[in-house]
């Protein structure tokens, strides 16, 4: 199996981070390989807890946008697949556990986790009319990729996941979509 890092932001989560947790931990309990890093803005008591309960890691990092928080995270682990949770709902454990045979493959280079992917003209729209933003979804992506892309802009806040998501499809990727449909219904590449 393959390493995997999943990695969190408190300003995207929110009060749903525990949730967040739970639902990974609970997923990748069978993964023998993989780490949870958390990001945050300010330190705050209550993450101590949520790093002992549930063996993650937390970065505290003042001041910086959420694409200098993601690439710091990215830089410090050594895990082969990144995957980043900053939608702020949690994903249900089934998505999670029907993610991991597919980072197994050879076949694909990322695997977008959550609602439908945008169409190519929504993409566009996306771009260019900031207001039309919505969350991004989750995103696992192969370090050789990130570091193709040259991570994320790391002076974009809100707007860093999009403008990578952009980059990505702009690339010849093998990115796989996974949704809530297919998740119990083919769990292996498709």
């Amino acid at each position: 199996m393959k390493s995997v890092c999943f990695i969190i932001d408190t300003s995207v989560t929110g009060a749903q981070l525990p949730r967040h947790l739970r639902n990974i931990h609970l997923a990748a309990a069978d993964h023998p390989a993989f780490t949870l890093q958390i990001t945050s803005l300010h330190r705050d008591p209550r993450l101590t807890l949520m790093e002992q309960r549930f063996a993650a890691h937390c970065t505290t990092l003042p001041g910086t946008a959420l694409g200098a928080r993601l690439n710091h995270s990215a830089a410090t682990s050594q895990a082969e697949w990144l995957v980043f949770a900053l939608h702020a709902k949690a994903l249900p454990v089934t998505l999670w556990v029907a993610m991991f045979p597919m980072l197994d493959s050879y076949a694909v280079d990322a695997v977008v986790l959550g609602p439908s992917e945008p169409t190519f003209p929504a993409r566009l729209l996306q771009r260019f009319l900031a207001s039309t933003l919505q969350s991004p979804p989750y995103i696992a992506v192969r370090r050789t990729w990130l570091e193709r892309l040259g991570g994320f802009d790391p002076d974009l806040d809100r707007s860093a996941l999009h403008d990578f998501m952009q980059r990505l499809h702009a690339c010849p990727t093998r990115i796989h979509t996974l949704t809530n449909d297919n998740a119990t219904t083919s769990p292996g590449v498709a």
